[in-house]
């Protein structure tokens, strides 16, 4: 029996570059969320949202604000989401997204990590199918059946609730995630989610180990030294 390889974000700000990876990260995504959609995170959920993830991440005041600040003037570079997809150590899958404002350069230096490692980098759509996008939040409760009712009389559409021990996890389309996270608070308010994400859960695994599990680690830690590398997705399993 295996279990699901847990990307290692959790711990990538154990070194000073680490945490530089993750400080502009998160600038990154504030400057194009406030860019786009407002730099008032009281009128925009999804900036609210994202700076507290940020303050989550100990990223420091003055880069969400210089993030912020830059987004509100004039001009200012044009990033833009680029998603590549291929197979990578033993078959497993992949999809890695990054925010760039120079799409060559980028598509070099992803297709450079998965060359070295002698993986194959497909075209658009080539594993995105085999994953399902879903808005994922996880917090201690002990009746999901409660929660389940609480986002049917917010009218979500709900894809999934379970439980395991007493943790329960929801899920539903990305695009219900802000009201299925406002239902949340409003039904149960000392809630505390343990999860609280949009991601892609693959529909199968695929078990590594050995070699391949060495090289997968390796694979791992050049796609995350990639500045624009936003969030790596995929479908690894190890034994437990």
């Amino acid at each position: 029996m295996g279990r699901a390889y847990q990307n290692r974000k959790d711990s990538m700000a154990k070194t000073s570059n680490m945490k530089a990876k993750v400080y502009s990260k998160f600038s990154k995504e504030i400057y194009v969320c406030a860019k786009n959609s407002g730099a008032d995170p009281s009128a925009n959920l999804a900036l609210s949202h994202l700076i507290e993830k940020a303050k989550q991440n100990q990223v420091p005041a003055h880069v969400i604000d210089k993030a912020l600040e830059k987004a509100s003037g004039a001009g200012g570079e044009d990033f833009i989401t680029v998603r590549f997809e291929g197979f990578g150590p033993g078959g497993c899958m992949m999809i890695v997204d990054c925010l760039t404002d120079n799409n060559n350069r980028t598509f070099g230096e992803v297709r450079g990590v998965f060359n070295k490692i002698k993986a194959k980098l497909g075209t658009p759509g080539t594993t995105a199918h085999m994953f399902d996008h879903r808005a994922v939040f996880e917090f201690k409760y002990d009746d999901e059946d409660a929660v389940l009712e609480a986002l049917m009389e917010a009218d979500i559409d709900v894809s999934d609730v379970e439980s395991e021990g007493e943790i329960v996890r929801v899920l539903t389309p990305p695009t219900e995630y802000f009201k299925a996270r406002t239902a949340l608070m409003e039904a149960f308010p000392d809630v505390t989610f343990e999860t609280d994400e949009i991601t892609f859960i693959p529909q199968t695994y695929t078990l590594l180990q050995g070699e391949d599990l060495e090289t997968f680690d390796k694979f791992l830690d050049l796609l995350n030294d990639l500045d624009d590398v936003q969030e790596i997705y995929h479908n690894v399993e190890v034994e437990d």
